[in-house]
Order: C-alpha cells, then structure tokens, then sequence
C-alpha cells in the first residue's frame, strides 16, 4: 500500500539536493561564523538545501567524550555556546537565504538528554521507567531519556519549540531524526499547525519499506535498506537480483509524490559503521551517481567533496582535514547542477518514470533509463571488478545521447558497445 500526505509541499522541494553540515567537525572554530566562509564554495558546489546536525545545547549530565552527544538536547529553544549564539544563526540563515539556499535544522523529538530543561519545570512530559522509577533511557542509549507523546501538554509544547525556530530564525524545513520512534500522529498534528507559518521540508530519519505510513505526514525519507544491501553486494553477501528487487519494493510502498533520499554516508555511517570508502572500495562513485539520478533526493555528507576518508569522532572534537584542494567538487557539481535542472530525474513529476534495461553485461550491469516526456537521462553502472562491454538494444532508446562527464556522445539508434572500466559509470543526456 502506497500513502500520499494532503500537507502542501513547499514546491522547491522535488528538485532539491541534501549537505549535511557536522557543524563541530568543519572548522577549527566549529562555529557557525565560520561556516558562512564555505557558503561561496558550497553555492558554486550546486547545494540547495543546507542540514545543520542539532544545534541545541547539549546535556552535561551522563555525557559521552568531551562534548558530549549532538542529540542529547538540554533546551529546545537555545543554541549550543559551542556553535556561536543564536544572533549568529540567524545572520547565517539570512546570508544563505539570500545566497538562495534553503535550511533545515535536526529535530530529536523522541528522547532528551538526563538534565533537560524539562526534567525539573515538567517532568510529566518524560517516560518512566517502571524498575528503577526514574526516567526511562532509550533503547540501547544511556545518555537520553524518552519524552511521552501520549501526554497533550508535552506534544503542545513540542511543537512550539519547533514553531519558535521557523518564527525566530525562518528555516525552512526539519529532518527528524529517529521519526519512526515518535507515533505519526504527533507528527501529522505538528506538520498542520506548524504549516501555518509557511510551507517546509520535512525529512523523516525511518525506513519506508518498514513504515511506508510516515509518508502521510513526511516529504522524503532515508533509504537504510539500499545502503545496507549495497555493501551486502560489494562484499559479496548478496546477489545482483537483490538490489533490483529492493528497487521494486521501494517503487511498491512509494506513490510518485514520495520522495526518497539516497546517500552513501552520513554522520552516523562515517563515525560507526566506516566512510564511503572503507564500505564500498572503488563501488563508491559508481553508488554516488546512482544516488544523485536513480529519483529523489541525494544527499552529500560534510567532507565528501574532498573526499574525506577518515572517521569521524562523534562525541569529541575531530576536525575535518580540509586541504584546500576539492577533488570531487567538479564530480558532484556535474551530478548536483544535473538533478536540479533535467526534468526527467523529478522524482514528484507524474510524468517521469524510470525503466531498468537489460544488457548483455547482465548481473555485472545496472543500466536505467529516466524519462519525461522527450527528456531523457541514461545510467549505465558497472557494478563488478572487471572490464565488461556493455550494449544496449532497447525500442526505447534512440538517437544521439552525450556523455556528461567526458564529453562526446553515442548514437543508440544503431547501438555500439560502451566499454566500462571495473566499477566504472557513464551518464548520458538526450
């Protein structure tokens, strides 16, 4: 069953791209004052969207490293003295608007951390653990106790919290992190009444396949399962037909006004589980350009244009290596300028579509082609190790299409063999 919500989309939102900014890891200062220096890059980059990990002040009680957890929230409506003041952000949020970036800031709305404002002024709103009689820590998490949503006072004063950053410092959107751990009709009842104020990005942190319901309240969501399983792949775990069938699953629980976002790391992927790099070797630029054309909403992670290859602390300060030297600034702003200009990769369009074609590469081959109306975006993604040709015969592909990253073109109204070095990609335009 697919779910459609009735909320207005805010309408840049179907050709919009992802950055999410580690504010403590991008500069030595970790201030907001000194991210605004990277806004010229970032615009020239082709980011829109602008996602500031939580930027509220964290808890000091049961803290983890030196700093402490991003999403362990002492005050919803406060800035962290880490990042600068909220006069800061405000000036950073006006800077990027007339730059013409749209932001989004983390909203944690499932859990605090143990010293909240609100475990002394209302500790109604908290859930109690029924052992040890205190507040109830999440799952697996020590450092952050769960909020109550079945409490009314507590889901009103959430969503004055929320409403305080769209008023006070006109951000345009919320990526809700762990949205599936909060009952959907909190959010369904947050997104009416905060709308009220202007139309905004909502990014759920849940998986479709497993809550395709929270598309009833949330714009985009994450695609935990194609991340996974593409590691699966590249370490030999799973087989080709997989990730085609996930594919399928994921067309199956999503209508065309659903929008997915695609990554291949993000904060929590870089500090646990390893960068790009150490996941998917040399599959990794090959998965960036299926993430950026397959249909919806790519996401960049704070450094990836360097590349960054190193870890990142979560808890404790570890600043991104910076080197002045941006090898995959032109690599992403050929796919980024791509997918906000080229009607046939809008997802939210009920005129695209998207086929998978077979090759004679077969199982070593993902080839795909996107298409509104005459508008035509081909992919062709070797995904193995080895040199493979790859033709195409299909009635739905004819005439001059050009290679966007090296120039040239193929005529496939006569097709030829492409030549695709081990984990090698071709994008094309008709």
């Amino acid at each position: 069953m697919t779910y459609t919500n009735s909320f207005q989309k805010a309408i840049w939102v179907n050709h919009t791209n992802v950055y999410e900014v580690n504010l403590r890891q991008y500069t030595e200062e970790g201030t907001f004052n000194a991210f605004a220096k990277h806004l010229e890059r970032l615009k020239d980059m082709g980011i829109e969207t602008l996602w500031f990990m939580p930027i509220t002040p964290i808890s000091e009680e049961k803290k983890k490293g030196t700093l402490g957890s991003y999403y362990a929230c002492s005050d919803y409506t406060s800035v962290n003295p880490e990042f600068g003041t909220i006069e800061d952000f405000i000036a950073l949020v006006k800077e990027a608007h007339q730059m013409g970036f749209k932001v989004i800031i983390d909203w944690v709305a499932n859990h605090t951390g143990w010293d909240h404002s609100w475990t002394l002024s209302h500790p109604e709103y908290f859930k109690i653990d029924p052992i040890t009689g205190t507040f109830q820590a999440a799952s697996g998490m020590d450092d952050i106790i769960e909020l109550d949503f079945t409490n009314p006072s507590l889901r009103t004063a959430m969503i004055e919290a929320m409403l305080f950053w769209v008023r006070s410092c006109d951000i345009d959107g919320f990526r809700c992190d762990l949205a599936f751990w909060v009952i959907l009709d909190f959010w369904m009842e947050a997104r009416a009444e905060i709308e009220k104020e202007k139309a905004l990005f909502w990014l759920a942190e849940t998986e479709p396949i497993d809550h395709p319901d929270y598309f009833r309240a949330f714009d985009a969501c994450y695609t935990w399962k194609w991340m996974h399983s593409t590691e699966e792949f590249y370490n030999n775990k799973i087989e080709f037909t997989e990730l085609n069938n996930l594919l399928d699953k994921y067309d199956s629980v999503c209508s065309n006004e659903a929008l997915l976002l695609w990554f291949t790391t993000n904060h929590d992927e870089n500090s646990w589980n390893g960068t790009e790099y150490e996941k998917y070797g040399n599959m990794a630029m090959s998965l960036a350009v299926f993430s950026f054309t397959w249909g919806g909403i790519p996401l960049i992670y704070s450094g990836q244009e360097l590349p960054n290859k190193k870890r990142l602390k979560f808890f404790d300060k570890d600043t991104i290596e910076w080197t002045g030297q941006y090898s995959l600034h032109a690599f992403y702003k050929t796919l980024l300028n791509l997918h906000s200009v080229h009607p046939a990769l809008c997802r939210g369009d009920a005129l695209s579509s998207s086929f998978i074609l077979q090759t004679s590469a077969g199982e070593h081959c993902m080839a795909y082609l996107r298409k509104n109306r005459n508008s035509e975006v081909l992919v062709v993604l070797n995904f193995s190790g080895q040199d493979i040709g790859v033709e195409l015969n299909d009635e739905r592909l004819s005439g001059n299409y050009t290679d966007i990253f090296r120039g040239g073109g193929i005529d496939l109204t006569c097709p030829d063999v492409i030549q695709l070095a081990p984990w090698d990609y071709r994008v094309y335009i008709k």
